[in-house]
């Protein structure tokens, strides 16, 4: 069964795309969520209403040490330049940041984020909270204003919701209003 046959109109059938996605290994994992296109990225975000992510160690798994890498492949639903990568990493302190990766970065930044927690508990990527400083062989930290990063990440979150064990889906907002503005993320196994 092909993964977006789970995501058929208005009748989404989460729990087997769930499991089918669990029972895929790293690369068909990856190869499957960038197939999703952004109406099906936008109905598979409605449907995990019920599943906002509260845990950061479905970004990055518990044990993870401090400061290593964690790859989530992922799609968006932009016309064009639509694969990219959110790479995370946790401090000793145990807060949660990251960058994008993608063929623009060179124009619009790396865009850095920190994942922050509302105040109903559930977890955000927040474009304002940027890292002290990164990992060794990341690209420089700067701030989301400078040059074309304020068109793209500037006054941006995104809200998470986990969809199975190694996938999350998400919204963008700007000033917080919801943006037609979606992407999934697949995290790849360490040595995948």
């Amino acid at each position: 069964m092909d993964i977006r046959d789970y995501l058929d109109g208005d009748q989404v059938d989460l729990h087997g795309f769930q499991d089918h996605l669990d029972s895929l290994d790293d690369e068909a994992r990856v190869g499957a969520v960038r197939s999703l296109g952004p109406a099906q990225q936008a109905l598979l975000f409605e449907a995990a209403a019920d599943a906002a992510l509260t845990d950061t160690a479905h970004l990055v798994p518990a044990g993870t040490p401090a400061w290593q890498a964690v790859v989530h492949a992922g799609r968006n639903s932009l016309p064009l330049l639509s694969r990219f990568e959110k790479r995370f990493f946790r401090t000793e302190l145990g807060e949660v940041f990251g960058y994008n990766r993608h063929v623009l970065r060179p124009l619009v930044g790396p865009g850095y984020f920190g994942v922050a927690r509302t105040e109903r508990g559930f977890l955000v990527i927040d474009y304002a909270r940027l890292p002290a400083r990164a990992p060794r062989g990341w690209p420089a930290v700067r701030a989301n204003s400078a040059r074309l990063g304020r068109f793209v990440y500037h006054r941006t979150t995104d809200t998470l919701r986990a969809v199975g064990a190694h996938v999350t889906v998400g919204r963008a907002s700007r000033d917080g209003r919801a943006l037609d503005a979606w992407f999934v993320l697949c995290r790849r196994t360490p040595d995948a």
